[in-house]
């Protein structure tokens, strides 16, 4: 893309806070870098917790108003979205690109992935439902509906800069709530641009807002302190995800928690071990590694380890660092100098406890937080690799004998957010996605992730879903109307 355009689309972005509908100037503002390169693409308004409070108004304001606005109505506005959002793919793309660090094709994927939440979510507007009965005493009638929850605060990561936030507002939207939007300070220009084409597709002001702030916890505390505010949805780590629900308990706000993954990628003896590594390379390599959804950890029966090793080795070898709008990369750098450091730190913890580089393993010089995808064979049971959730292109592999020790492998973790398992057995793949303790499981497939499915995870990677017919309650509340005869 010629550089002359990049300005354009630059300058196209809203850089101030959206507060209501429309843009207005912030009292500072904070930068916003390339991770491919570090340079300062842009610098965008830091919102205070006046401002939140300001945005938090404007929903109030229209909340009655949006929630009587017909369901159909409210569902020909989101699917207006969608046509805006799909007509400016290649913009929006550019953008996330620019400022997560992605290569391109995985932006116009995630393009096409988060606008579908509007499409799946105009759809199911028109969809939500209640019930009419008769008492079974004969002493009345029993009338449940839904109602919508009310205002609504979302926090989004920066590893999926529009597809975390499409997936909140899609549903919240059709439920008639209004909902106020946290970007994280790392990705806030793709939250923004796609604010500004909301706007552009009908909705009416004030039902949205979008936030970006240097100072998270101030304006989250504003927020949920203010008394108003009735949803708190939040995509990111347990730590924080911990702290939220604890901070949101005392106002006893309806809360939903998208946390951490440390995703087990299990592969059994009697697998197609060439579908097994493609697998592998969707599952893990997916956003370059960076997404809660990835495999962390690959447990490989020991009768097919080694085939499947080096196979998975040649395959991760062909992939090329490089900036992200350039075609020809397909691994882009990781987010932040903090991520490589993470990043690098569990691979040295892992070959100091005996692991072996098959692949990769070292950083290059800079600019730009690069890594390049890496395969450690014979990682020990006792490494933080095995442990903690990795957030980059890189895959440990671990031997297991028997399928008891399969299950015990993917299950030796606190989180349950996404597993991948590859047998051919029916039998097997049943036994086993029932025995796994996850919300979500992948049976000879790498990629999960569908509008139309719940997405969310068990333990500590949270409680709530997303997506499918089941995202849509997280936004309603029931209420039981009491008739006589």
């Amino acid at each position: 893309m010629r550089t002359e355009h990049l300005a354009e689309l630059i300058s196209s972005v809203p850089t101030g806070l959206w507060i209501g509908g429309e843009e207005r100037a912030g009292s500072s503002t904070f930068e916003v870098h390339n991770p491919a390169t570090d340079e300062v693409i842009t610098s965008v308004a830091d919102a205070t917790p006046e401002d939140g409070i300001a945005a938090l108004d404007a929903a109030v304001a229209v909340q009655a108003e949006w929630a009587a606005t017909a369901p159909r109505e409210r569902g020909e506005i989101l699917r207006s979205v969608f046509e805006t959002l799909t007509a400016r793919a290649e913009d929006v793309a550019t953008l996330m690109t620019l400022e997560m660090g992605k290569v391109i094709a995985e932006s116009r994927g995630e393009v096409k992935y988060g606008s579908e939440f509007f499409r799946w979510f105009s759809e199911e507007a028109v969809r939500i439902g209640g019930r009419y009965t008769h008492s079974p005493a004969g002493t009345g009638r029993i009338v449940v509906t839904k109602m919508p929850v009310g205002p609504c605060y979302a926090i989004t990561p920066w590893n999926f800069p529009l597809a975390m936030g499409t997936r909140k507002i899609g549903p919240a939207l059709a439920a008639g709530c209004t909902m106020l939007v946290k970007p994280a300070q790392e990705t806030p220009l793709t939250m923004l641009l796609l604010a500004k084409l909301i706007d552009e597709a009908g909705l009416p002001k004030g039902v949205l807002s979008v936030l970006p702030t240097s100072n998270p916890g101030a304006l989250t505390t504003a927020l949920i302190d203010d008394g108003r505010l009735r949803k708190l949805t939040f995509t990111g780590s347990t730590g924080v995800g911990k702290a939220l629900v604890k901070q949101s308990s005392d106002k006893l706000l309806r809360t939903s928690m998208e946390l951490g993954g440390n995703a087990p990628f299990v592969v059994f003896d009697d697998a197609d071990v060439d579908a097994a590594v493609e697998g592998a390379l969707l599952a893990k390599m997916r956003n370059g590694g960076e997404a809660c959804t990835a495999a962390n950890r690959f447990h490989v029966a020991n009768a097919v380890r080694a085939e499947f090793t080096e196979k998975l080795v040649k395959r991760m070898s062909e992939y090329q660092l490089g900036n992200g709008l350039d075609d020809a990369s397909t691994l882009g750098p990781l987010i932040s100098p903090k991520q490589l450091g993470i990043v690098n730190a569990l691979v040295s913890d892992a070959v100091d406890r005996g692991a072996e580089v098959a692949v990769g393993g070292e950083a290059p010089a800079g600019p730009g937080n690069f890594f390049p995808a890496t395969v450690l064979a014979g990682v020990p049971a006792d490494a933080r690799i095995l442990k903690e959730e990795v957030f980059g292109p890189v895959a440990p592999i671990a031997g297991f004998d028997t399928e008891e020790e399969g299950i015990a492998a993917a299950n030796a973790t606190e989180y349950g957010l996404a597993s991948y398992i590859y047998t051919q057995s029916l039998d097997r793949a049943l036994r086993v996605a029932e025995a796994i303790e996850s919300g979500m499981v992948g049976v000879n497939r790498g990629v999960i992730s569908d509008p139309a499915a719940p997405f969310g995870g068990v333990k500590e990677s949270g409680f709530g879903r997303e997506g499918g017919t089941e995202g849509i309650e997280e936004y309603l509340e029931t209420k039981y109307i009491a008739f006589t005869p």
